[in-house]
């Protein structure tokens, strides 16, 4: 069971090490010194990778069920602590808690950190950080495309049906689907960076806010990320990046191939556009209500970067929400459980969810006043199955009973409510910043304890890949043969 699981591992920390010997490239061209901690790394890594890829090398095309978690599971906890490497060796004065945590923040495209300067930072690790978030979005985009259907987590095995002309093993839909994925995400983080740059950037700047922004991963380099440039046109790029970023990649595919009115993917687009633009309205009405900011347009401009980002999950900022009034901070706190759309590289629980939970209580009032009707579950013209909503169900149960008892183990290292509360969401939401001032746009998450920062890195993964995925591998029936 474990040989193909192995081999992809040892594939992923290959990757991993290649991208580290890239940054190392950089780092010896921008310091003109002979050697780079980075290339140190990437020797460690990619030693350890091709060591797990030729010593577990098969020529099998089909991984089980269990073989698909497993791989999972582990990918994202190995690459996470392979990513550990560029900073273990910069600074071996860094705790590991705090290296951990951020890399981990990195790669599930989360944005919190520990770091309360990032200016001062190298900008070899600025750099790392970013690349982080654009591998982590790419893995997110696949992951959530190819494998969440295969393992049916959470009502996603609705979209394997768009995918039916292609072999019904994973292995072959793996590369099928991938290949088109990665294609789409590259023309759009390279459309990003040149958008930015010409919208003022310079070039580093903005090929590290174009990685965070079409990953919605949230790393800036810059303290008060985006609100340092104050530039509407730099705003303006980022909310349209964010947005295209959070609708499926497989979206575009089917768009240049004329197939959208087929899928059930283009009826969780037009629900999503239309959740962020009302969120948008109702946040630009209370700003200018309230005489926070002067005009409608510029009321606007802030609530759409700000709203758009944290729906989609980003968690960059133009400016710090948390001092617009306590009707904003509940906003916020609701709507960073919205998320974008499932086969994108935001993470929360997802618009299709909250359709299907949506029709699911439209059926029941119906039929609590009709009850002998026949009420069929659909989303727009697309028929929901009980499966699917009984695993929507189940996974936003587990994932609120997650966070609650993530939440009472915080508490019970003295962490107090609120603080707690705000912590575990802004990490299992895998928006980063959250609704309290010290872990808001202007905060970090560097003064707790190394066993929270352990406890936020597993809620971050937890909510990057979808709760059940990582639950299931840990139940006694999973290992039973």
């Amino acid at each position: 069971m474990w040989q193909p699981v192995l081999m992809f591992n040892g594939y992923f920390i290959s990757v991993l090490g290649t991208a580290m010997l890239l940054v190392g490239a950089y780092d010896m061209y921008e310091t003109s010194s002979s050697w780079s901690y980075f290339l140190s790394a990437a020797l460690l890594a990619l030693f350890i990778g091709w060591g797990l890829l030729l010593s577990n090398k098969t020529d099998s095309h089909t991984l089980s069920m269990k073989q698909g978690y497993l791989l999972t599971v582990t990918s994202w906890v190995s690459m996470s602590f392979a990513a550990t490497l560029p900073f273990v060796f910069y600074d071996s004065n860094l705790s590991f808690a705090d290296v951990f945590f951020e890399t981990v923040s990195g790669i599930s495209g989360t944005g919190a950190t520990v770091f309360a300067d990032v200016e001062s930072l190298p900008k070899q690790i600025l750099l790392w950080r970013s690349i982080l978030n654009l591998l982590g979005g790419i893995g997110v985009v696949i992951f959530a495309s190819a494998l969440l259907p295969f393992l049916g987590i959470g009502g996603m095995q609705i979209f394997q049906r768009e995918n039916s002309d292609v072999n019904d093993k994973f292995m072959p839909k793996f590369h099928y689907i991938a290949k088109r994925i990665i294609l789409v995400y590259a023309v759009l983080v390279a459309v990003c960076v040149l958008c930015l740059y010409f919208a003022g950037m310079n070039w580093f700047d903005a090929i590290n806010h174009g990685f965070s922004a079409a990953a919605t991963g949230g790393f800036s380099t810059k303290n008060n990320s985006i609100a340092f440039y104050d530039s509407p046109k730099i705003e303006a790029v980022i909310v349209l990046f964010m947005l295209l970023s959070a609708l499926p990649m497989t979206f575009y595919v089917m768009l240049l191939q004329n197939k959208t009115e087929q899928s059930v993917r283009a009826a969780q687009v037009g629900a999503f556009i239309r959740a962020v633009a009302i969120s948008v309205l109702i946040m630009a009405l209370w700003l200018r209500f309230k005489g926070i900011y002067s005009s409608f347009a510029e009321a606007l401009r802030y609530a759409a970067f700000n709203v758009v980002s944290v729906i989609t999950t980003c968690g960059l900022s133009s400016a710090d929400y948390l001092t617009w009034g306590s009707f904003a901070v509940l906003f916020f706190a609701i709507i960073m459980f919205v998320g974008g759309c499932s086969g994108s590289t935001t993470g929360s629980i997802k618009i299709f969810r909250w359709q299907v939970l949506a029709s699911f209580l439209k059926q029941a009032m119906i039929l609590a006043i009709e009850p002998k009707r026949m009420v069929v579950l659909k989303i727009k013209q697309f028929v929901i199955d009980n499966q699917v909503v009984a695993s929507v169900m189940i996974f936003v149960t587990m994932f609120f009973a997650t966070a609650g008892i993530l939440i009472l183990l915080l508490a019970l290292t003295g962490v107090d409510a609120a603080t707690s509360m705000a912590a575990v969401f802004g990490c299992i939401t895998n928006v980063g910043p959250s609704f309290i001032d010290s872990l808001g746009p202007s905060g970090n998450y560097g003064d707790f304890s190394p066993f929270v920062k352990y406890v936020l890195a597993a809620a971050m993964l937890l909510g990057r890949l979808e709760i059940l995925t990582i639950l299931v591998v840990f139940t006694r029936n999973f290992w039973r043969r």
